[in-house]
């Protein structure tokens, strides 16, 4: 399954798991990429920010790990996003 689209963060969230959610998705450091947010959010009269966060919250999806079923396959699959899958 690709990994595509942004998703709000189950484990990396403090707020909404929105910033955590973007650091999933490509990789970065979600605690860097909030200060960094909170610093540029602040540099812009903080307002400009606060719309941008509260705006991500409501159109980005939570992160959701779905159990299905394969017609004739009895045993669940799992099917999650490709950083969770154990790295072999």
């Amino acid at each position: 399954m690709a990994n595509t689209g942004l998703y709000r963060s189950n484990r990396q969230n403090i707020i909404a798991g929105v910033m955590g959610g973007i650091a999933e998705r490509f990789g970065w450091n979600a605690n860097l990429l909030r200060i960094i947010f909170v610093i540029v959010s602040v540099m812009s009269a903080a307002f400009p920010g606060i719309l941008v966060y509260l705006v991500l919250w409501l159109i980005m999806p939570k992160k959701t790990e779905r159990l299905q079923y394969e017609q004739g396959y009895q045993q669940p699959i799992r099917t999650v996003h490709q950083e969770d899958r154990i790295r072999r």
